[in-house]
């Protein structure tokens, strides 16, 4: 609560300046709240209340091209990271200048331009993100340009810092031996969004290059593909990741041996399908398939296949006034597997979960 009254002292003189220079901001309050069944190797484990996600954002224009958009959230630490000099608590905080219509800039703290349905829309639609998506701070501090080549095409050039903490913070038991910390830990990608068949398909692909330590480097490659037409919205995500230090800590994570990992590689796979039967009612079906491997011999890392992760997801969504006044309740069951397939691997156990939750946008302003 200290929180949100600290956010509310803080946006509200904004909105009062811009009242005198501009239309109102949007402000909006987000929340998503749910009770949860949750159950390990087919055995139920606890019941309990959660509140998800909670976040409060203000939106909104300075003069004819200008605008602003600061959002916090309530799940996340509040300590200032040593690199960006801001908590992680902080999702946006940047400015935008248009100069026209074909471009736009950016600068602050934003989101990462990477492709992939799941990593682009808001998080109140994502029930369960794959461990993929939950590795990836999606929200880093840098510039962006993009260039509005049509109404169906953009192109987006993004620099921003690959991490808001320092190597001691990300890395459990720091870099590999003989390695040194990178010396520009910022990222770049480049960012094609497409329409297609009279905006009913929609490309997401992007490409990037970050420096990890000195002399080391990750390359991410992820793609979305989407339909969405009347009724319908289906998805395929690709994310493939290469990195030669494990940033991710998927595998360095998950052994039970101190060293990080080097030469790692990752690949998420995810579909889903779902149908809106009556503007009041929702329902969708979701899987994700996900691999780690050692690419190449590092230390006591071989090369070769450590861990297989998948989910099944399956939900029913109801909206009690319609989508448009942004509340909704859903049941949604997930279950989770692993197979460990090398024997540095921690033994991970399937679990699954009921949850009955609502979701709420509250516009404040």
């Amino acid at each position: 609560m200290r929180k949100l009254l600290l956010a509310i002292a803080f946006i509200l003189p904004l909105a009062a300046a811009a009242q005198e220079t501009a239309s109102l901001p949007d402000v909006t309050l987000e929340l998503e709240t749910s009770t949860n069944m949750n159950f390990v190797e087919d055995e139920f484990e606890q019941m309990d209340f959660k509140v998800n996600r909670m976040r409060f954002g203000v939106q909104g224009g300075l003069g004819d091209n200008l605008s602003y958009h600061f959002r916090t959230t309530f799940h996340k630490n509040s300590d200032v990271f040593s690199v960006d000099n801001m908590a992680r608590s902080i999702e946006l905080a940047k400015i935008s200048w248009t100069p026209n219509e074909k471009w736009d800039f950016s600068a602050g703290k934003m989101f990462v331009v990477h492709g992939g349905y799941e990593n682009y829309v808001n998080v109140l639609l994502v029930r369960e993100f794959t461990d993929f998506n939950s590795c990836i701070e999606v929200y880093q501090t840098g510039v962006q340009g993009t260039y509005h080549a049509s109404d169906d095409h953009q192109f987006t050039l993004q620099i921003v810092n690959n991490r808001a903490e320092s190597d001691s913070q990300l890395y459990a038991a720091g870099l590999p031996e003989g390695i040194r910390s990178a010396k520009i830990p910022m990222m770049g990608t480049f960012n094609w969004d497409g329409f297609f068949a009279d905006r009913a398909v929609r490309l997401m692909y992007s490409t990037s290059i970050s420096q990890v330590a000195q002399d080391k480097y990750m390359y991410y490659f992820t793609a979305g593909n989407i339909y969405e037409k009347g009724p319908v919205l289906a998805y395929f995500d690709i994310m493939y990741s290469r990195s030669q230090v494990d940033k991710a800590q998927r595998i360095s994570s998950r052994t039970s041996l101190a060293p990080t990992a080097q030469n790692v590689e990752y690949l998420t796979l995810i579909a889903d399908f779902e149908y809106q039967f009556t503007p009041n009612w929702n329902a969708y079906v979701k899987g994700a398939y996900e691999t780690s491997n050692i690419y190449k011999d590092n230390g006591i890392y071989k090369k070769g296949h450590y861990l297989t992760s998948w989910n099944a997801q399956a939900c029913v969504e109801w909206f009690p006034f319609t989508k448009e006044k942004g509340l909704k309740v859903y049941l949604h069951y997930v279950y989770k597997g692993n197979e460990v397939e090398n024997s540095l691997m921690t033994v991970l156990p399937d679990t699954q979960r009921v949850s009955l939750g609502l979701t709420y946008s509250i516009p404040v302003l």
